[in-house]
């Protein structure tokens, strides 16, 4: 399976977990929130991680036919 994530900006509070855990993957945008660094990859279990690990539940994780899953 093939997940991909997106942030909800409104959500995210800028704790900065994603960006400490994957500094590769995520980084803080000029308003301090988390941002994806383009082209940046993850393995399907990482992104699941990254997902749970957000206090804020901010990180939203789609499958393949774009439908949200439950982390």
């Amino acid at each position: 399976m093939t997940f991909r994530i997106e942030i909800e900006t409104d959500d995210c509070m800028s704790s900065g977990k994603c960006v400490a855990d994957y500094p590769e993957v995520f980084v803080f945008d000029e308003e301090e929130l988390a941002a994806l660094i383009p082209n940046a990859k993850l393995t399907d279990k990482e992104i699941i991680k990254v997902a749970r690990n957000c206090p804020s539940r901010a990180i939203l994780v789609f499958d393949e036919n774009n439908d949200q899953v439950d982390t």
